[in-house]
């Protein structure tokens, strides 16, 4: 096995790759990640609720996120957006902070395409520090994006 071949599969390792389908609009389902009022509706994960949230969603505007369990226990995670392309593409940094220190940042691609059900979203998440991290996330994202399915269809 080649060098290259390697870093190429542990690079693959270390990215998440999860694929959706909504039934909604893109620009429906675009709007839930973008307009702070949908957001706080829906994001994080089941048995979560948004105890703060600041988004600044412009091209290297900044966001930042309090996610709160029912435990009281608090989760601070931010970034900055790279990429707003209404409604097909949004490109954000990620990083949990503990203690006041801000971790490993990742970058997640979400695309949203039509389709006959909907929208069918596509979320590319990468690099994390090691394949642990993406399984975490991958567990934290499916529920997360349940819960954006709920709130798509209460609307």
């Amino acid at each position: 096995m080649s060098t290259a071949t390697a870093t190429e599969m542990d690079l693959e390792t270390r990215t998440l790759r999860m694929e959706r389908v909504f039934k909604a609009t893109p620009q429906r389902v675009f709007d839930a990640f973008t307009k702070p009022e949908q957001v706080a509706a829906w994001w994080g994960p089941e048995g979560m609720h948004v105890a703060r949230l600041e988004l600044n969603t412009v091209e290297s505007g900044v966001w930042f996120t309090v996610m709160e369990n029912g435990a009281g226990e608090q989760y601070h995670v931010s970034g900055r957006y790279l990429v707003i392309d209404p409604p097909k593409r949004l490109v954000f940094t990620w990083a949990w902070t503990n203690d006041g220190v801000r971790g490993h940042e990742t970058e997640v691609e979400l695309t949203f395409t039509e389709t006959e059900a909907g929208c069918r979203l596509n979320l590319v998440q990468t690099v994390f520090e090691n394949q642990d991290w993406r399984d975490d996330h991958n567990g934290g994202w499916t529920s997360s994006l349940n819960c954006l399915d709920v709130y798509l269809a209460s609307e």
